[in-house]
């Protein structure tokens, strides 16, 4: 067995009553860069004390509950730089660990490389407290990577790691009198300053540079430019000067950094969505595997709820129907939606009932969504359409009342308060009694923030994915109409018509009525128009940094 497995065996094995630290590692900013055991120890945390720009990194890995006190920033001078200075981070440590409590500590990139967490271990040692050091992938190598510049190559190479607020004279020397690979951690109006340190000290003003700004997240930004030209590469591209020039950054210098090179390794930023901001018009629970997909193509996913799901008016209906699951009513049960199931699981819990109420009999499921909902219920599913996920679908696949074969004739059809009749109309046609019940109402949900709408109406988001005619019709009725330069994505021809019965122009048309396949197209979308400016020589642009005008072609 590993000896980090357990994230709770050195606070129990030391058995002492001051607690235990665990000093952690969160990495240079994308979540998935947290380490499997930095994972472990959050969920065995009873306080996690984390600096602010990690908080939401790591606290999704804690268990409900978790204390987060917050470090507080007390130096104006860099507060007014943006520079937090962290108070009270020893204190709050030792005031839980000498609780008995199980502490985390979360910095950012590397508690050795990139963090000054000495103080806080040694802080420890002198009162006995046992504590750990969980590594984090450091800013200063994770980056580059992110960035599409590789540290080393097959010939090797010195890389030294320099902090430019701390560098002194004799360190700028000896890295500017060698060809070693130099990543510098500075800020973007320090970049010249530190470039102009490496030419005095002998570097050649020719020699490569590549700057990256919020590296490994979605609003990663690199620029390549060499010592000599980086000052005028950002005045001409009007970067600097600008408030936000106290942002960190990594600078790589030396020739794995050229430009040539980065343009074939730049992975992250040539994903198809990179740095797009889609608007997700969903119910939160759907949103959530959506949003997940487009965060793999490089999108920003904002989730805004159009419909909120509320129980029936009048509840007698489904508990008859549920009831009568259990009595042996019905042959079939149909799912149309997760929020069914979401209903019909609810009810469950209420009387007491889980999965094997389903016992003896079959199940059916309109798609995959609704599918995956079932099995984490504890339910397989005996149907799911093998072509279109719909109730077309489903009714293709639907096997026609059997009186040898089926003993009883009756479906249960859990649905919401809106749905159409092409599925019971269809079981109705195949021999089929359907007991049509109202397992859930969907409501136009509360308007968005302010900002939201604003944004909407303003062309502040790249594209929106409609899943339905409802969602378009609620969107625009609680936030406005979406900007023309936004790229509009619709799930199937109905959505479509709809979306341009508003005056929306569509873009992406999905291939089929599925949600994934429609991020999918929206992908290809993003991709192809990347592809074209590239080819052209443009510089790459999203939708949202466009003139309002142009016409996009329509993507099927």
């Amino acid at each position: 067995m590993s000896p980090t497995t357990n994230p709770t065996s050195a606070y129990d094995s030391a058995n002492s009553a001051n607690g235990h630290v665990t000093f952690l590692g969160a990495g240079p900013g994308d979540p998935g860069l947290l380490t499997l055991r930095a994972v472990d120890a959050l969920a065995g945390a009873d306080v996690v004390i984390a600096e602010p720009d990690v908080l939401d990194v790591v606290r999704g890995h804690a268990r409900a509950g978790v204390s987060t006190p917050e470090l507080t920033v007390v130096d104006d001078a860099s507060t007014a730089a943006g520079i937090p200075v962290l108070r009270d981070a020893v204190n709050l440590v030792m005031e839980a660990a000498r609780s008995g409590k199980r502490v985390v500590r979360a910095v950012s990139g590397d508690p050795g490389l990139d963090a000054d967490a000495g103080r806080e271990m040694l802080a420890c040692a002198a009162e006995g407290v046992p504590f750990e050091v969980v590594p984090g992938i450091a800013a200063a190598v994770g980056v580059p990577a992110y960035a599409g510049v590789p540290l080393r190559d097959a010939q090797g190479a010195d890389v030294r790691f320099v902090d430019a607020r701390t560098a002194s004279e004799r360190c700028w020397s000896e890295v500017g009198t060698s060809d070693c690979t130099v990543v510098v951690s500075t800020t973007l109006d320090a970049v010249a300053a530190a470039a102009g340190e490496l030419v005095a000290a002998g570097r050649k003003p020719d020699t490569p540079l590549t700057v990256t700004v919020a590296g490994t997240t979605t609003r990663q930004r690199t620029w390549s430019a060499t010592l000599g030209t980086i000052a005028q590469t950002f005045k001409q591209g009007k970067v600097l000067p600008s408030p936000e020039g106290h942002r960190p950054v990594i600078a790589v210098v030396g020739e794995r950094s050229a430009a040539a090179q980065r343009d074939q390794l730049a992975w992250f930023e040539s994903k198809p969505l990179f740095g797009w901001k889609v608007l997700v018009p969903r119910t939160k629970e759907q949103a959530a595997s959506l949003s997940d997909q487009l965060r793999s193509y490089g999108a920003v996913p904002h989730e805004v709820p159009t419909i909120a799901v509320e129980p029936p008016r009048t509840p007698q209906q489904m508990e008859r129907a549920v009831k009568g699951l259990v009595t042996g009513r019905y042959e079939w049960i149909a799912f149309t939606s997760v929020n069914a199931v979401k209903a019909v699981r609810e009810k469950f819990e209420e009387y007491g009932l889980d999965a094997r109420a389903f016992a003896g009999i079959k199940v059916a499921a309109v798609g995959e969504q609704t599918a995956k909902a079932l099995v984490d219920f504890g339910v397989k599913p005996d149907l799911v359409p093998s072509g279109e996920q719909s109730a077309a679908g489903l009714l293709e696949d639907w096997p026609p009342y059997d009186p040898v074969f089926d003993p009883i004739d009756r479906v249960f059809l859990p649905r919401a308060d809106i749905a159409t009749e092409t599925l019971v109309a269809g079981l109705i046609e195949l021999g089929w009694e359907v007991d049509d019940v109202t397992a859930y109402r969907t409501v136009r949900a509360s308007p968005p923030p302010a900002e939201t709408r604003e944004a909407i109406k303003g062309g502040g988001f790249d594209a929106v994915l409609f899943t339905s005619s409802s969602t378009v019709r609620n969107l625009v009725g609680i936030a406005g109409k979406p900007h023309n330069v936004t790229v509009i994505a619709c799930i199937g021809p109905a959505t479509a018509k709809t979306a341009e019965e508003h005056g929306l122009r569509v873009d992406v048309l999905s291939p089929e009525p599925s949600v994934h396949r429609l991020a999918e197209a929206l992908a290809e979308f993003g991709a192809g128009r990347r592809d074209a400016a590239v080819e052209a020589g443009e510089h790459v642009t999203r939708p949202s940094e466009r003139r309002p005008g142009g016409r996009r072609r329509r993507s099927t």
